[in-house]
């Protein structure tokens, strides 16, 4: 299944100034975007809606915008598309849902090993005591 593409029109485009070094450049052009992305009111569906909003990214807004700010490329446009693609590659990742975790039991082995350390520290521990004549 491939996962649902982030339509352009329900993304918000904003030209700021980037920050950093680039000279005369910085000071006088907007090349800078921030991208704002309405989680709730896009046209996704609702489970991986969900999931993206479930996030722990500090880049998700407690209203459920997205906010993504891309300065890396001299041009407004390529810092536009990179935007875009960082904000695709974050619904990529929610798209498929999570496998359902089995609980397992400890081995045997296992827990062999851990009543051994049990009874080895102690034994350690007894040994600290005082010594008696």
């Amino acid at each position: 299944m491939t996962p649902p593409q982030v339509d352009p029109a329900e993304v918000e485009f904003n030209a700021i100034r980037a920050q950093g070094a680039g000279g005369q450049n910085v000071n006088k052009v907007s090349n800078a975007v921030h991208l704002r992305f309405d989680v709730r009111a896009s046209s996704l569906p609702p489970a991986i809606q969900e999931r993206l909003l479930a996030l722990a990214d500090q880049r998700i807004s407690g209203d459920g915008v997205v906010v993504i700010k891309a300065q890396d490329h001299r041009s407004l446009e390529r810092n536009r598309a990179d935007a875009l693609a960082r904000l695709q590659q974050m619904v990529d990742s929610v798209a498929r849902p999570p496998a359902p975790r089995r609980p397992t039991k400890p081995t045997y082995g296992s827990k062999q090993r851990r009543l051994e350390g049990k009874a080895q520290r102690g034994q350690t521990k007894a040994l600290r005591g005082r010594v008696s004549d």
